[in-house]
């Protein structure tokens, strides 16, 4: 069970506040199980005559390797600021677990090569990459330019695909 700190200040304490706070904050093992620490900080940040009392909620939360802070979540009801906070303290913690779980999309690297023979009329052709493999692509495997405006002898960069027949090359683009 993560310890949980509630500070509430320039206003009065009251449970019902606290519990709604605690059982927040307890959700987030939801999201994450390696949560440290949680500190919450309510407070009236400046007393409005035109606007009423805006609520300001400060959250810390500690994982390993990271701290995770909202700041500064204000709104004239107090639980819809909690509420918004501990939202935005979610989205937070679920990119952090993502990341530690691997989750997150890498992109794929991009080879470079040369082109080696063209078959217009077919519509493909192939490619050298510098590591010396032989890359098959075709006219729709092309970003920019169009098939049509690339040479013998262009340099170009590729995603390289291992498929069942060889090596292809995806998102063929002329080099700079």
């Amino acid at each position: 069970m993560m310890p949980v700190q509630i500070t509430i200040r320039d206003m009065p304490n009251s449970h019902a506040l606290e519990d709604h706070i605690r059982k927040k904050a307890m959700k987030l093992n939801q999201f994450c199980q390696r949560i440290n620490r949680c500190r919450i900080v309510i407070h009236v940040p400046q007393k409005h005559k035109h606007q009423g009392k805006l609520f300001s909620i400060h959250i810390d939360l500690t994982v390993p390797g990271k701290e995770l802070v909202v700041n500064r979540k204000l709104d004239q009801d107090i639980y819809v600021a909690i509420r918004d906070a501990f939202h935005a303290l979610q989205r937070q913690l679920e990119n952090y677990a993502r990341k530690i779980r691997g989750d997150v999309k890498s992109h794929e690297l991009t080879s470079r090569g040369q082109i080696k023979k063209l078959l217009p009329e077919e519509g493909y052709g192939f490619i050298t990459a510098v590591d010396g493999g032989e890359h098959y692509f075709s006219m729709s495997n092309v970003s920019y330019p169009q098939f049509s405006q690339l040479g013998i002898g262009d340099y170009v960069e590729f995603i390289s695909i291992p498929e069942k027949d060889g090596l292809h090359a995806h998102h063929v683009t002329l080099s700079k």
